[in-house]
């Protein structure tokens, strides 16, 4: 099935195009209009540059007024083997339509409500016929029949036109054309954007490139630049300002030398309020006892500090390089990087 982008604005087209796969391009006088375009013409030009088929619109009151505006638009330069001449369904339109495919031009007779339109399109020779399902459906018609009725009419018959499903108002409207059979559909870019989207293959890629993460990445590669020490020396209230400016449940004790002490934690603060009252905040952190703290070495992988943080269940562990201190791994930097 053909994909197309229905849009007249360029940074959408250039987004979209990006892709690589897209068939081309459909625009409208009405979207045209409502970008604020001024210059028509220039824009098909440099629309025509932009995408590998483009189909605008070819406008007239008679079948050669249709005729000698579509010739006045190929002599802008456009490529006749990569431009779709629009024409509203009509009398004249399906004349137009066979006057132009008889000049070898490429034709797509829109605004098709009824199988009756579609059938005098066909019956022209036209490339495509483009049904308006969104603005069908709006009216309480039941669109997705018509467009099934106009695919069986191309096939059963042996017509060399595509059925084009437009007038796309959501992602349901693309499961429907390719459940139906038709062979263009033509879809706005926001639209577009959402036919990759799905919860379960969101949360299924996260949890792959978290797996991925934790086998290849080592926790030296993991921790922040900051690494919130104290000296032993320093009062415990400085410490707690440390812990909250940067925003972790720990700190590390060091001595001068840079040998470490211990790790003193936000629930080790709550523990020693709860048995010694407010005075405890007077101390300083060489007034507590330490016990060994847990820790992981700077060169392992994340998976091992991943089994010590469910093993323990703590939220921070003390990252150390040959016994020295060199940083804090919070469990939070188990799933990305930190800028912390």
């Amino acid at each position: 099935m053909e994909l197309y982008l229905d849009s007249a604005d360029i940074n959408e087209i250039e987004e979209a195009f990006k892709l690589g796969f897209l068939t081309g391009l459909t625009t409208t006088p009405t979207f045209m209009h409502r970008g604020g375009v001024t210059d028509v013409d220039g824009l098909i030009v440099k629309l025509s540059k932009m995408v590998p088929i483009l189909q605008i619109e070819a406008l007239g009151d008679t079948a050669e007024e249709v005729l000698n505006e579509a010739r006045r638009q190929l002599d802008l330069g456009l490529d006749p083997k990569k431009t779709v001449f629009k024409i509203p369904v009509s009398l004249e339109g399906v004349r137009a339509c066979y006057m132009l495919r008889k000049e070898g031009l490429l034709v797509n007779v829109h605004l098709i409500y009824t199988l009756q339109q579609a059938y005098m399109a066909m019956q022209a020779g036209a490339t495509y016929v483009c049904p308006l399902v969104g603005r069908l459906q709006d009216q309480g018609h039941d669109a997705l029949s018509l467009v099934e009725q106009c695919v069986f009419a191309v096939d059963h018959y042996g017509y060399d036109t595509k059925v084009m499903f437009s007038s796309v108002r959501n992602a349901e409207h693309v499961r429907n054309a390719l459940n139906i059979g038709v062979h263009t559909i033509t879809v706005p870019w926001k639209i577009m954007k959402q036919l990759t989207e799905n919860n379960f293959t969101t949360l299924g890629t996260e949890q792959f490139i978290e797996h991925t993460r934790l086998m290849t990445v080592k926790v030296k590669d993991a921790i922040s630049n900051i690494n919130p020490t104290v000296l032993a020396d320093t009062p415990l209230m400085d410490a707690i300002v440390k812990m909250t400016e940067y925003g972790f449940g720990a700190v590390t004790v060091v001595n001068k030398d840079g040998s470490l002490v211990g790790v003193f934690t936000d629930g080790d603060l709550r523990r020693k309020i709860q048995a010694e009252g407010r005075d405890v905040l007077k101390k300083k952190m060489s007034d507590f006892t330490y016990g060994t703290p847990i820790a992981v070495d700077a060169n392992a992988l994340l998976n091992d500090a991943s089994a010590l943080f469910k093993k323990t269940s703590v939220d921070t562990i003390l990252v150390t390089d040959n016994g020295v201190p060199v940083g804090m791994l919070d469990i939070q930097d188990l799933k990305a990087d930190t800028s912390r």
